[in-house]
């Protein structure tokens, strides 16, 4: 399995572009999952529903399945959030899975950065950032810079820069043991 990134500031928009991209790894015949981090509480779950009454009894996992799809929800109560490799541990493999947020995360990441945002791009210090998606040019960044309005290229950096999830799982107990 492979992974890889897309961070940027609120409003630079991530999710238009991966439901842009999406289709067209999913084209080629790659299978693609996605993680997104949520900021704040959020809830998948409805009031009234069986499996909202289940959760709010205290069970910590409730699974809710149907002839279409199935979901599973993970109540943490007291435990800490998980980091993204635990939970990227516990998702069925794909080829690629796109991972929005998770900015402090040790993975290879693509910055989606437009201007009007207001906000300074973070790839100066950010050894992470493997590639840029931007409205504007970047020529001394050091790594490629795709136009926002490339989705073509966009894809191609996707596939160029994504890591196997060993190689980074890898990196993280070498720094560990190195760090401890």
């Amino acid at each position: 399995m492979r992974i890889i990134g897309l961070a940027g500031w609120s409003g630079s928009g991530k999710t238009t572009l991966l439901a842009k991209i999406i289709p067209r790894l999913v084209a080629r015949g790659y299978t693609v999952s996605t993680v997104k981090h949520a900021h704040h509480g959020f809830d998948v779950d409805t009031p009234g529903k069986d499996s909202h009454t289940h959760r709010m009894a205290g069970a910590t996992e409730v699974m809710v399945a149907s002839g279409r799809r199935w979901a599973l929800m993970h109540e943490l109560r007291a435990q800490p959030e998980p980091t993204i490799y635990d939970l990227l541990r516990k998702m069925s493999p794909v080829d690629l899975v796109l991972i929005e947020g998770f900015k402090s995360a040790l993975h290879a990441r693509i910055e989606v950065y437009r201007k009007e945002v207001g906000k300074p791009p973070f790839h100066p210090e950010n050894p992470h950032v493997a590639g840029i998606v931007s409205d504007t040019p970047f020529p001394h960044a050091g790594r490629p810079v795709v136009d926002i309005d490339d989705i073509e290229g966009v894809v191609g950096l996707v596939l160029a820069k994504a890591e196997r999830l060993e190689v980074v799982l890898s990196r993280l107990r070498a720094d560990a043991v190195g760090g401890a």
